[in-house]
């Protein structure tokens, strides 16, 4: 195991296309729920706890070993809104494209041929965690940080917020984070037992219905 393949899967300059999405606070910016730091740190909160929870319960399977497709299935029973359906499946795509180049493996081959239009992003992060020899807390890790690390650098963009203060809010939410990819990580171990209901499947209703509505806007800066 490399720790290392952590920190790429994790770093945002990995080419896995998150810099053009904003996970949902460039609506929440647009309403107004999302206005300063503390705003933000409460909005990723809330994300970590459902979406960035779902993501990385779902990643941490498929670095654990259950089937790719199935949980492919599962991801799209947790994602009611199309839109964000077709986004998780074009993030998916790239992030097939980048991993298959960095860390090439026979299940991401397969995954990538039965699901041409892209798997769900999360799935397609367990197997690169799983063909780079991580963990599947590790994966865990990776989605839930990808999770945060989303939205508080577009609402850098968006708002003109100091990094600075951007990068303490990631820190502040640190230990958050931990219980999360823990929390997912254990229901992953559940789940090869008990199947895959055993995952998480928290919602955010707020995050589906702006996400849906924020597809249709003519002019946006990101892509969701």
């Amino acid at each position: 195991m490399s720790r290392a393949a952590l920190l790429l899967l994790a770093d945002g300059r990995f080419p896995a296309g998150g810099h053009a999405h904003s996970g949902g606070v460039e609506a929440a910016i647009a309403r107004k729920a999302v206005h300063d730091t503390d705003s933000l740190e409460a909005f990723c909160r809330g994300r970590l706890h459902t979406t960035g929870l779902v993501a990385a319960g779902l990643a941490a399977a498929a670095a654990a070993g259950l089937d790719p497709l199935l949980l492919d299935d599962a991801a799209d029973a947790r994602t009611p809104v199309p839109a964000l359906r077709a986004v998780a499946r074009r993030l998916g795509r790239q992030m097939m494209r980048a991993a298959r180049a960095t860390f090439p493996s026979a299940d991401l081959e397969h995954l990538a041929a039965a699901r041409p239009q892209g798997a769900h992003q999360p799935v397609v992060v367990g197997l690169a965690a799983r063909a780079a020899g991580l963990a599947p807390v590790d994966a865990a890790y990776a989605a839930a940080y990808e999770n945060l690390s989303g939205p508080a650098g577009a609402a850098v963009r968006l708002l003109s917020l100091d990094p600075l203060d951007a990068s303490g809010l990631l820190a502040r939410l640190g230990p958050e984070t931990d219980h999360v990819a823990t929390a997912a990580a254990d229901a992953a171990d559940r789940a090869m037992t008990d199947g895959i209901d055993a995952l998480p499947s928290a919602s955010a209703p707020l995050l589906d219905i702006t996400g849906q509505q924020h597809a249709a806007w003519s002019v946006r800066l990101f892509a969701s």
